[in-house]
């Protein structure tokens, strides 16, 4: 049976974020919870199984989860779990890179870095406490992670673009579109929508920008490779933009794109509050393609994003919003709306088809 404590009282004024810890081991469990009630987290439940855990999160209805993955397996089975069933904020610790993926595409909404617990117990006490604070602001919406196994369909079911919604043909124009996607908190699962509703053949390179803490984005990378028809790749220094293919911004510094689509990659400026910065990608974007732009701003906490799609529809680029009925945190989009930054505001089902046909405008096959 799942262990379960007696919530303690509020503190006056302020109430402190509840959760669930779900680990493998009595001792991990024990560490855990003493680490979280030393920052002053409340401990409402643990567990260390999928159905236990489950049970805990279905009927006391805490404020987060945090959820070992160094349990194995089952960590994962519960992420999958709790998102079908009773959607509550999950945060990832104890984690490879690889499982941390899984872990966000799977309805996860951040990971606590594996660096955090090699800074001793205190720092890592702190480290919780604080992503368990964040997360417990997003707000989440079901999601069965089977929906996206399913290849060429969008998160609900909905059919994918067809083929031909657009020219096949990738050299159709001198000087091709781009697609460039900013994505934070909840992004992995509504990317792998989006560009999984992409043909094949989309007559346009996309770039991605996903805030994503230092190592991981390979780990995105290689799964969005595996469940998309696009081919994926994390983008390097002086490569060319190629349509029909996805770039992802290295977590390392800022994607710049440059005249002849050629990429760079610059340092993080001083105080840079995310590394890669959308506002920076989204800009450069703005001064090279100017109205041969797509951008596409999805869930996010934050304002990233939203003075660069400014630039990108004052230059003429078409801007696409996802709406806040369908977004994990409706703060990127919801900023870029604020600002009119936003030329249409969709659910995520709908934005593929509006990358499409905005796409299929653009391209003009050369005269003969």
């Amino acid at each position: 049976m799942p262990s379960l404590s007696r919530p303690a009282s509020p503190a006056p004024f302020t109430r402190r974020v509840s959760t669930v810890v779900v680990a493998g081991t009595h001792v991990r469990l024990a560490r855990l919870r003493h680490l979280l009630e030393l920052s002053g987290v409340r401990v409402v439940g643990a567990a260390k199984t999928v159905e236990d855990a489950v049970q805990l999160v279905c009927d006391g209805t805490p404020d987060t989860v945090l959820v070992d993955l160094a349990m194995g397996a089952g960590g994962l089975d519960v992420v999958e779990q709790v998102m079908a069933r009773c959607p509550t904020p999950i945060v990832l610790t104890g984690a490879a890179s690889q499982d941390s993926e899984a872990g966000l595409a799977a309805g996860a909404v951040d990971v606590v870095a594996p660096s955090a617990e090699h800074l001793g117990p205190s720092a890592y006490s702190r480290a919780l406490a604080r992503h368990l604070e964040v997360a417990r602001r997003v707000r989440v919406i079901t999601h069965p992670r089977g929906r996206l196994r399913e290849r060429g369909l969008v998160a609900d079911g909905v059919p994918a673009a067809p083929a031909d919604a657009g020219p096949s043909d990738p050299i159709a124009s001198r000087r091709p579109p781009v697609v460039v996607v900013g994505a934070s908190t909840g992004g992995p699962p509504a990317l792998a929508s989006l560009l999984g509703a992409l043909p094949a053949d989309l007559p346009a390179p996309v770039v991605v920008v996903q805030h994503m803490a230092d190592g991981f984005v390979d780990g995105l990378v290689g799964w969005l490779d595996g469940v998309i028809d696009l081919p994926v790749s994390v983008a390097t220094e002086g490569e060319r933009l190629i349509p029909g293919q996805v770039v992802i911004a290295p977590s390392e510094g800022n994607l710049v794109v440059e005249r002849g689509l050629r990429l760079r990659i610059e340092p993080p400026h001083e105080n840079q509050l995310h590394v890669p910065e959308i506002d920076r990608t989204f800009r450069t974007l703005a001064g090279v393609c100017g109205d041969r732009a797509v951008g596409v701003l999805l869930t996010g906490m934050g304002r990233d994003g939203a003075a660069g799609m400014l630039a990108l529809r004052r230059a003429g680029g078409f801007t696409i919003a996802q709406d806040e009925s369908t977004s994990a945190v409706w703060g990127m989009p919801a900023a870029a709306v604020a600002l009119d930054a936003v030329s249409v505001e969709l659910p995520l089902p709908e934005i593929a088809a509006a990358v499409v046909d905005a796409v299929a405008r653009l391209v003009v096959p050369e005269a003969v």
